[in-house]
């Protein structure tokens, strides 16, 4: 399950994506506009920042803003920054990858075997997926 800390930072890349080319965002206009805690967003764009996804400028006319165009932001790469692994199993994890405890032969196992083709099908989409795309597909949403 995508846990609400992702959800909040994609909805935040978002917003900036939305803004970006402008001036830098201040945390509580974006934290207002997504309705999310501005302490928890805080920690997220800190995060992002810190990964090289987001610039930001201190004093007057501060914020964040994107440090990389929309179209180059993928959402596997959020994903992995901000919760870890997407892989649903430890061994099928391409970054992350553990064993299983319980696992007797890995190459054997049916249930790896499946996972390895959720896996490959999730990250299909998550790596083509950018956050300039999920704007385009909520405008396009909008209008439906």
């Amino acid at each position: 399950m995508l846990s609400k800390k992702t959800k909040y930072a994609i909805k935040a890349l978002m917003v900036l994506g939305r803004n970006y080319g402008k001036e830098p965002m201040q945390i509580v206009k974006i934290a207002e506009e997504e309705r999310i805690p501005k302490k928890f967003l805080e920690q997220i764009l800190l995060e992002m920042r810190n990964a090289g996804i987001l610039y930001s400028k201190k004093g007057a006319g501060g914020g964040y803003s994107l440090n990389k165009a929309p179209e180059d932001i993928y959402l596997s790469q959020v994903m992995r920054l901000i919760d870890g692994p997407i892989a649903l199993l430890p061994c099928v994890s391409l970054n992350f990858y553990r064993s299983c405890e319980e696992c007797v032969e890995e190459h054997a196992c049916g249930i790896r075997d499946t996972f390895i083709e959720v896996r490959n099908a999730m990250l299909q989409i998550l790596n083509d997926t950018s956050v300039a795309q999920l704007i385009n597909k909520e405008k396009h949403l909008s209008l439906e």
